[in-house]
């Protein structure tokens, strides 16, 4: 079948996106479902800084590719061996499709699924295979198994999850990385106690659902921490108690204030290994330092190490919130329909998929939290923000 679909040819382009176009939407090739394969049309996408680190190159991955991870849709064809879903089932796409027979996915950790991962990296299926093509020979690779950036994908049916269909989808796509992620990472990964002071680092959509994540697990205080200003008034209004502009306050020692002497989790979502310096020094004694962002690959990570046995901390990584999708996403999903996780407060606007170069620009910039690309035919209407 045919699709329109964003192609990303070339990564490194220059900013402004607008200008340059790292993004090409044209008409591609779309084979059917194969094998444990789902043909799903996509309904909306979430634009996140995982989709900007290739397009900027500190992420690379082979290209071209068809980008976009975060989205949700509605299963149209099923391949042979699939049973999980089935034409008309709203569906969450999970960016690990987890094989279940790894050592990572048996013991309850399918983020690290090594098959999965691995597939990632090569820009194909979890199968091995593409389906994405220009004509005849040239294939286009996969995003993270997912490549939500076209009107219909093709996905393995690992990397899907069935949701209740009275979730509007364009709140849906976020539960598939800023909220499983974020929220993710305060329940799963550090596993926050009631009544335990937190503070996160970097209010994107992230760091905005590790926000969320943390007052409906009952934390107080919720420091957050950003340089805009109009980030840190929409973290007050999804639930945090305290904002620090770090561009006018030192965020270590405002923290540290509010606390007497340093926050138990501390969550950092900026992806700078600097700011991940920050998080540690406002982590108190015997507390939980989680690095949520990612950061590019040749930076390291300094740190007094006498401190990590001496005082008893713990500096914890945390890769899609530390979540296994099929249980996760349902579950937190029932928490945003029990109004304990605002996740419409996160849509900044939602856009075409010929607005998504100049989109980029305004992540780039922080101007927008979660823009999401509605597809032109999508049957769901837009939700309002704030």
């Amino acid at each position: 079948m045919k699709t329109r679909a964003a192609v990303l040819a070339q990564m490194g382009k220059p900013r402004p996106y607008a200008d340059t176009c790292p993004l090409v939407v044209e008409e591609v090739d779309l084979d059917g479902p194969g094998p444990r394969g789902a043909l799903v049309e996509v309904v909306a996408a979430g634009l996140c800084h995982s989709d900007l680190s290739v397009i900027d190159g500190t992420r690379p991955r082979p290209v071209p590719i068809v980008l976009g991870h975060e989205a949700a849709g509605i299963v149209r064809a099923v391949g042979p061996q699939v049973t999980e879903v089935r034409p008309g089932d709203h569906v969450v796409f999970s960016f690990v499709p987890s094989c279940g027979r790894c050592e990572y996915c048996t013991v309850g950790r399918p983020a690290l699924c090594e098959p999965g991962n691995r597939a990632n990296a090569a820009g194909v299926l979890l199968s091995g295979g593409t389906q994405f093509r220009r004509g005849t020979h040239e294939r286009l690779h996969h995003h993270l198994g997912v490549s939500a950036f076209s009107q219909f994908t093709v996905a393995a049916v690992e990397s899907l999850v069935r949701i209740d269909p009275d979730l509007p989808l364009e709140r849906a796509a976020l539960f598939g990385c800023a909220v499983i992620t974020g929220v993710g990472a305060v329940v799963n990964t550090a596993r926050v106690p009631a009544g335990s002071a937190v503070a996160v680092f970097g209010m994107g959509g992230v760091g905005l659902s590790a926000v969320m994540g943390a007052h409906a697990a009952g934390a107080h205080p919720i420091i957050a921490v950003d340089v805009i200003p109009a980030k840190l008034d929409l973290a007050r209004r999804v639930g945090a108690t305290h904002v620090v502009d770090a561009f006018q306050h030192d965020p270590v020692e405002s923290i540290r204030d509010l606390t007497h002497g340093g926050a138990p989790y501390v969550f950092e979502s900026v992806g700078s290994e600097q700011v991940l310096v920050q998080a540690y020094h406002a982590t108190r004694r015997g507390g939980v330092t989680v690095a949520i962002g990612l950061p590019h690959p040749a930076k390291q990570l300094s740190v007094p190490a006498v401190g990590i046995v001496a005082e008893e901390r713990t500096i914890a990584g945390s890769y899609m919130g530390s979540a296994v999708p099929r249980r996760d996403i349902p579950r937190f999903i029932r928490l945003h329909q029990a109004g304990l996780l605002p996740v419409e407060r996160l849509l900044s606007r939602t856009i075409t998929l010929e607005q998504l170069c100049e989109a980029f620009d305004a992540l780039a910039t922080g101007a927008a939290v979660r823009q999401v690309v509605r597809m032109a035919d999508g049957p769901v209407a837009a939700q309002p923000a704030g």
